[in-house]
């Protein structure tokens, strides 16, 4: 086994997830196959109980794991389904060394971060490190680890000192390092400026740890006497040094790295020749698929444009995988994506009085789109907001996607407007609602907030034939997709739903649990009670997310006759006419009828960079 060390220096943000996964993808087009760790330093024993505005979002894996977003990037990327254990935490390593220390398996010895956590660390990282990600069997060939946090933090100590060691236990030739560093421009003399990086390198030096390969942070390229001046003053070779420069998509920067021989430099630092083992490349990785992807990013003219209304839209990483999903289905449809934030406290009536000009504005954005999406969220803030946002998308037929909490709010306002019980609520609420149209799971816990919800890849089974998620789906009997809540539709009151006209279209393999549904008459008006977000990647872009984008743009029509016109649509990618995606699970049936992470520009000022 290979390892790649992935570490920041001088500040946070720079991007170490999209570089660790952008290797991973340069590395996989050499033939190798990858799998991916993920250090956070916190005490967390994961990342279920965070804020989104202090961690961005939590990402689910399939086995339930609640996880640090940049798996997100790694998943997406590299085409992989990674496991809980990928993801480790300052938590998990005292929580498994403590767990051992009370079963007396320490045998008497003083226990001590240097070499109990340490090893701790080393054990584990070696034993994730050979679990295949990839559906294939075996072990990968090369782990890439990235190290969260800032080089100098106190709370990464004991992971640079475990590393450190890891060095050495794995030996020569089977570790790089590569550290992702800041030179910034000051306008002031319009000159890069290297002693940041220089401080950096040399901090981690007095760590112990030596950098094999540099990858520095820039607005533009690096100038020649800038990289011989950064050779010189961290030891690392000039060609070693790569520039990961300002660029228009996020889908470049493993094209960045090959252009500047990444892989020749990581493969020779892992003495890895062309021939070896199962292993052969002619040439340049092949990152045709990249190429095409980003090329085509680069020439869309024709806007789609999507309100999110949510209540954490004050910071985009806490929707990041929306937003990804958003972005592949947007590029799968031939579409520029255009996102216009709408905080789903701004559009209730005690807002017109407190805020007008917050109120007038953001229904002007709800009325300006051509498509809604309500996504996940707990807590009571902002929810009459997420119902007055169904609302409008029902009576007016807009599209409207509505994922977890945005599907409960829709069933909630079908029921307050439809069936005329204004009384209906949700449990989590309203504990004493009247009309409670959605409850706590049974199996829930009201005490404990860490991974006590409904978790991971779940199976639903389509109920209605000729619906049109099924149809997005690619005719398929079931769907595996993934889970994160608390709360559930009623079952006793799903019959009372379906007669005022609302479609429950999928449901668990008890059929007591509402995954989908659907108002039949509608364009496009879904709910889904999982995340299909999260097994969105750009190459298989979420069905339900092309859904929302291909009938924001007047496309449905044909992507549902496309998927239509056979078992399963393949999932390939062509230039021309637009073919939609769907994912490969299930069993087909025959019907009887028939992408830094970037940033967003809100409000039609830009689209995802």
């Amino acid at each position: 086994m290979k390892y790649v060390l992935v570490t920041g220096g001088v500040v946070s943000g720079l991007g170490k997830g999209v570089t660790a996964s952008s290797i991973g993808v340069v590395l996989k087009a050499c033939g190798l196959r990858i799998t991916s760790i993920k250090i956070d330093p916190y005490l967390n024993t994961d990342a279920g109980t965070m804020s989104p505005f202090e961690h961005g979002e939590v990402f689910v894996l399939d086995d339930g794991g609640e996880v640090d977003l940049d798996l997100g990037n790694y998943e997406r990327f590299l085409d992989i389904k990674l496991t809980r254990d990928n993801n480790i935490t300052t938590g998990k390593i005292y929580q498994s060394v403590i767990d051992k220390e009370r079963k007396g398996e320490y045998l008497g010895k003083t226990v001590q971060v240097v070499p109990h956590i340490t090893n701790a660390i080393q054990d584990w990282i070696e034993r994730v490190a050979m679990i295949p990600v990839d559906g294939k069997d075996g072990p990968a060939d090369v782990c890439v680890i990235e190290l969260g946090g800032t080089i100098g933090d106190i709370e990464s100590m004991p992971f640079i000192e475990a590393l450190g060691q890891f060095s050495y236990r794995v030996g020569p030739g089977n570790f790089c390092l590569v550290h992702v560093s800041l030179v910034p421009v000051l306008n002031v003399v319009g000159e890069q400026k290297t002693k940041p990086t220089q401080h950096s390198v040399r901090g981690l030096r007095g760590l112990g740890l030596t950098p094999n390969i540099l990858a520095c942070r820039s607005t533009k390229e690096l100038e020649e006497n800038v990289k011989e001046k950064l050779s010189q003053f961290c030891h690392v070779p000039a060609a070693n040094i790569v520039t990961l420069y300002d660029v228009s998509n996020i889908w470049r920067i493993p094209l960045l790295l090959r252009d500047q021989k990444a892989h020749e430099a990581i493969l020779k630092v892992l003495n890895i020749q062309r021939f070896c083992l199962h292993i052969y490349f002619p040439g340049e990785p092949k990152l045709d698929e990249w190429v095409a992807r980003a090329t085509m990013f680069d020439t869309l003219q024709d806007t789609v444009r999507i309100a999110m209304v949510g209540k954490y839209t004050g910071l985009s990483d806490s929707y990041l995988s929306v937003l990804k999903a958003l972005l592949h289905a947007s590029v799968d449809c031939r579409r520029k994506l255009v996102v216009d934030w709408v905080a789903s406290t701004d559009l209730e009536d005690s807002t017109k009085i407190e805020a007008p000009d917050a109120y007038e504005s953001a229904w002007n954005l709800l009325k300006g789109a051509d498509g809604i999406l309500v996504p996940g969220g707990f807590g009571d803030r902002g929810v009459q907001g997420k119902i007055l946002a169904a609302q409008y998308a029902r009576e007016n037929n807009v599209p409207y996607l509505g994922i977890c909490l945005g599907m409960q709010m829709a069933v909630v306002e079908y029921a307050r407007n439809v069936m005329n019980l204004s009384d209906a609520n949700s449990t989590e609420f309203d504990p004493n609602a009247k009309t409670p149209c959605v409850i706590f799971m049974p199996e829930g816990s009201k005490t404990h907030m860490g991974g006590t919800m409904r978790l991971g890849s779940r199976r639903t089974f389509f109920k209605v034939a000729d619906c049109k998620s099924a149809k997005l789906y690619g005719n398929v009997y079931y769907v595996d997709e993934r889970h994160r809540h608390r709360y559930e539709v009623n079952p006793d009151m799903v019959p009372e739903f379906e007669i005022a006209g609302l479609q429950f279209v999928g449901k668990d393999e008890s059929g007591r649990r509402m995954e989908i549904i659907e108002i039949p008459n509608h364009q496009y008006f879904v709910g889904a009670q999982f995340h299909p977000e999260f097994k969105s990647t750009p190459s298989k872009p979420s069905p339900l997310f092309v859904g929302l984008i291909a009938a924001s743009s007047g496309q449905l029509g044909k992507v549902l006759q496309d998927c239509s016109s056979d078992h399963v649509i393949p999932a390939k990618h062509q230039n021309g006419p637009y073919v939609p995606a769907v994912h490969q699970n299930g069993h087909a049936k025959k019907l009887t009828n028939g992408l830094s992470n970037g940033t967003y520009y809100p409000n039609g000022n830009g689209v995802h960079a």
